[in-house]
């Protein structure tokens, strides 16, 4: 029936730990970052579509939000 299986890996490559991890890091900061920019992006248009408050309230909301999620996330 069914034997055991052998995988022949002597022709794969090492795996490059560092690489791999600055590349991980690197995604990570761009998910929280960009994470944060959609947020103020919603909420600046939300004021500004949704309230009614015109551009400038808009644009200052989404300043603020990208303020506030700056020090949340340093």
């Amino acid at each position: 029936m069914a034997g055991e299986v052998k995988i022949d890996t002597s022709h794969a490559a090492e795996m490059d730990y560092p690489e791999h991890e600055k590349t991980y890091g690197l995604f990570i900061a761009l998910f929280k970052w960009g994470s944060v920019g959609i947020i103020a992006l919603l909420l600046g248009m939300m004021v500004g579509l949704i309230m009614g408050s015109g551009v400038i309230a808009s644009v200052l909301t989404f300043v603020v939000a990208l303020v506030i999620g700056y020090f949340a996330l340093r």
